[in-house]
């Protein structure tokens, strides 16, 4: 399971290439949170598998919320117009299962 949420950590990770350039573009501010929030969620996710139980907990925890963060910042952007909603649906997907295999891995 722990190597599946990597998987989905990383593939919305690489998701997120061709669009960080346009939200950069548009707005450095937004598009540091974004990147800055991906980050958290592939290293939370990767702390975790080399901590106690608990710790593991609140670092999947973590990345969860890191993950909602990230789709958050990608509803903006395209609320914005900065990039196309259709643009982001196989992150969001990406996403989405990361925040449900994260959640469960935290024992919330």
């Amino acid at each position: 399971m722990r190597l599946m949420v990597q998987q989905k950590a990383l593939q919305a990770a690489a998701g997120l290439q061709p669009v960080l350039p346009l939200i950069r573009k548009a707005d450095r501010d937004l598009f540091d949170q974004v990147r800055r929030a991906m980050n958290s969620v592939v290293l939370n996710i990767a702390e975790a598998e080399g901590n106690d139980p608990g710790t593991a907990k609140a670092r999947f925890a973590t990345a969860c919320g890191s993950a909602k963060e990230v789709r958050a910042g990608l509803q903006l952007a395209a609320a914005y117009g900065y990039i196309g909603r259709t643009r982001c649906a196989t992150i969001d997907i990406a996403l989405d299962q990361v925040c449900a295999m994260s959640w469960r891995l935290s024992g919330r």
